[in-house]
């Protein structure tokens, strides 16, 4: 099983948004972050050819960047979990992980510090401060081992939005 990790792409600044009243989970993606993330998403499929499952957290930003990735990958939608919320512990995707290990590939879209702790969670079988940062519309992609789905993954490779957009 293949595992693509995406961080959300840019969003409205959080004082600024603040301000408005309303609360951060329906903070969205900025135009800017919209446009990026639409060649970053062009980018991710010269290097991932199909996804068989997409799953966002429900925060707006990660929804967003989700139909964004879903409409690149001509896929129906995504579904949302709640263990993809910014500060989830890692081992709660576990079980939805291993539900979905039959899928070839797997992807989600979160928020950090939750994805740098999955991915090392996932690598080493320790879910510290984290050792791999995702920036704001980057993504990396993890080979899950059969039996060992904790401290088994392999990282394929970590790539920056920019570098994305340059496949895009």
């Amino acid at each position: 099983m293949e595992l693509l990790v995406v961080r959300h792409a840019i969003a409205e600044d959080r004082d600024v948004f603040a301000a408005t009243g309303r609360d951060d989970p329906e903070r969205p993606l900025t135009a800017e972050g919209r446009r990026r993330f639409e060649k970053g998403a062009r980018g991710l499929r010269e290097l991932v050819e199909s996804i068989d499952v997409l799953a966002t957290s429900a925060l707006a930003r990660a929804k967003e960047t989700g139909a964004i990735l879903a409409a690149a990958y001509e896929l129906r939608g995504a579904s949302q979990l709640g263990e993809l919320a910014p500060e989830s512990d890692p081992a709660a995707l576990v079980p939805w992980l291993r539900k979905h290990r039959a899928r070839s590939r797997v992807a989600i879209v979160g928020h950090e510090p939750h994805l740098s702790r999955l991915v090392q969670y996932l690598l080493t079988g320790s879910a510290g401060r984290g050792f791999v940062a995702l920036k704001k519309g980057g993504a990396c992609l993890l080979s899950l081992g059969d039996t060992q789905l904790v401290g088994g993954a392999q990282l394929r490779w970590l790539l920056t939005p920019a570098q994305l957009r340059r496949l895009g």
